[in-house]
């Protein structure tokens, strides 16, 4: 076992954090260990601690974007080597054997699910013994399946690389699937905060041409400075009616309820609105299922669907792509005593475009 100092909720209370020390599963011949140096915080956070999705336990240590160098391997490792800096988003473990993980969906298993970095329970053997539950990046150490572990290349600055493993992903997935990486593609985001400004910038290094949408006009100068060509407000009916039809790719990463008919009609024939914001409060048209399921809803001549994180090839594809092309989120980096100020403003709608970064070397 890998005895491991971590930072856990109690309670459904973002201020009921304290520190805790627990056991990691004993590593075996496919493993990799690593020293988290990094983890970023995500909206996730808030909605598992809250309890806000059902099912949570408690004591929790939430965080699906860890990062740090590899101390150990097992002796069947061959894509890790002690000495690189390694990083783990949302999954620890699924299938591998069903035609989505085959084909790289990892995070839409049929076979019994994906495992969540946190807050699932071991069901296929590779993160402990089954019904273990996991335990995520707010913690001093971490143990994976490689499968699960993405490279990441040296001389980079881990810090801002953590939210790629989540964010970045997020936003990478939809771009690559609806041809935006060969550039040349009208892309609009919705909704600026660290999600929304992290799709501006993949979008922008992809050749894109980039519109920003946005209830806060004071954001604008910051969108377009992060690669936006233009930007709408989305309570202006002039400029919404301006926009029309003038957009292949919509990024929607709001979450709070909003109407979805202002975002299709920008959109050019054949478009699409990608709908990435996960939000409780009911929608008018409901995006979970969507999200879980990989299902979209053609018209005729717009299609709305949902995109969930990235399987484990496009997510390393990404990493690499964004230290390349030096895409990378602004970012606050925050010791643990600062956990439940930031996730409070998480849950407030966090108004700035910086993500929260937890420094796991304080703990």
């Amino acid at each position: 076992m890998v005895e491991t100092r971590g930072f856990a909720a109690m309670a459904a209370d973002l201020r009921s954090f304290a520190p805790l020390s627990f056991q990691r599963y004993a590593p075996g011949d496919c493993d990799v260990c690593f020293d988290i140096q990094y983890c970023g915080m995500c909206h996730t956070d808030v909605h598992f601690v809250k309890n806000e999705l059902g099912g949570a336990q408690y004591p929790m240590i939430p965080g699906h974007e860890l990062i740090g160098r590899v101390t150990a391997v097992g002796s069947q490792v061959t894509k890790l080597a002690v000495g690189d800096n390694v990083g783990v988003g949302c999954m620890v473990d699924s299938c591998l054997q069903c035609d989505d993980c085959k084909q790289g969906y990892e995070q839409y298993c049929s076979g019994g699910g994906s495992t969540g970095t946190y807050g699932g329970v071991a069901a296929h053997g590779r993160c402990g013994e089954k019904g273990r539950r996991t335990m995520g990046g707010y913690s001093n150490k971490m143990v994976v399946h490689e499968h699960f572990a993405v490279k990441v290349p040296k001389d980079v600055d881990l810090a801002v690389c953590a939210p790629l493993l989540c964010a970045g992903i997020t936003m990478y997935e939809p771009l690559c699937e609806h041809g935006c990486k060969e550039g040349g593609k009208r892309v609009g985001v919705a909704g600026l905060g660290g999600l929304g400004m992290m799709g501006i910038k993949l979008a922008a290094a992809m050749g894109c041409e980039v519109t920003a949408i946005s209830t806060s006009p004071q954001k604008e100068q910051a969108a377009k400075a992060m690669g936006a060509a233009r930007f709408i407000d989305s309570r202006d009916e002039a400029a919404l009616a301006a926009a029309a039809g003038s957009l292949d790719v919509i990024l929607d990463t709001i979450s709070a309820p909003h109407g979805y008919m202002p975002f299709i009609h920008m959109l050019a024939t054949h478009g699409t609105l990608v709908m990435l914001g996960l939000g409780l409060a009911p929608q008018p048209l409901v995006c979970l299922p969507f999200l879980v399921a990989h299902k979209s809803l053609t018209a005729s001549r717009w299609c709305a669907k949902a995109s969930l994180i990235g399987g484990l090839p496009r997510t390393q594809e990404m990493m690499d792509f964004c230290c390349e092309k030096q895409v990378f989120p602004e970012v606050e980096v925050i010791g643990p005593e600062r956990v439940a100020e930031c996730l409070e403003k998480l849950d407030r709608g966090n108004d700035s475009i910086k993500r929260f970064v937890l420094d796991c070397s304080k703990l």
